[in-house]
């Protein structure tokens, strides 16, 4: 636990001196977004293996209380907070798979060895786009199939616009149905231990590496 939390306190100043000094130069590419509309679940899902996994490790993230659905607010400032945390984390986290990484096929972790996969990115996103102030509520944990129909893991950011994602593949936050993947299931924003399904039904244990459902 004291590793975890000098890790991420270490990643965290790097990424406060870094996105200050990168600020003008994302402006102009990060633009404001047109509105879009917001996926709707229809039902329950079972939690991915891997968040199993990490509220094992780190029950911090999961021992947590339900709360009201809420939304980020979008202004310039909330939207460039999270364009520049996304792109930091995209330009500083060497992409590796797990089992190249681990040795082992699935392992949800922060990637404190400045090291990880599509969902670690996606952790690490999440913990610091809370610490800058964006509701936990607004930020939700994504499965969907991939170009090549893979499990893959994303960040759903739930805005007063509409949804929109961050992906370890892009740089560039897109509304979520122009990602060209296919819905899963995604944490819901009341309790991010309760999945809900978005897309194709599925009620199995899903992983982010290989296909899914399985």
């Amino acid at each position: 636990m004291r590793g975890l939390i000098g890790g991420l306190a270490i990643l965290s100043v790097i990424a406060s001196v870094t996105v200050t000094a990168a600020r003008d130069r994302l402006a102009s590419v990060d633009a404001m977004p047109r509105a879009t509309t917001v996926s709707v679940p229809h039902g329950l899902a079972a939690a991915p293996m891997g968040w199993a996994q990490l509220c094992a490790t780190n029950p911090e993230d999961c021992q947590v209380e339900s709360l009201e659905p809420r939304s980020m607010a979008m202004t310039r400032a909330s939207w460039s907070t999270v364009a520049r945390v996304n792109r930091f984390v995209n330009d500083t986290i060497e992409q590796v798979e797990d089992l190249e990484h681990f040795g082992v096929v699935e392992r949800w972790t922060y990637p404190v060895d400045g090291k990880g996969d599509c969902e670690d990115l996606v952790l690490l996103k999440r913990r610091m786009l809370m610490e800058a102030g964006i509701p936990r509520q607004a930020l939700l944990i994504t499965v969907v199939r991939d170009e090549e129909g893979a499990g893959h893991a994303v960040l759903t950011l739930r805005t007063d616009k509409g949804d929109f994602v961050l992906d370890n593949k892009t740089s560039r936050i897109l509304e979520w149905r122009s990602t060209g993947y296919a819905m899963v299931k995604r944490q819901s924003q009341e309790n991010p231990n309760v999945w809900v399904a978005i897309g194709e039904n599925t009620t199995g244990v899903v992983t982010t590496a290989g296909n899914l459902p399985h």
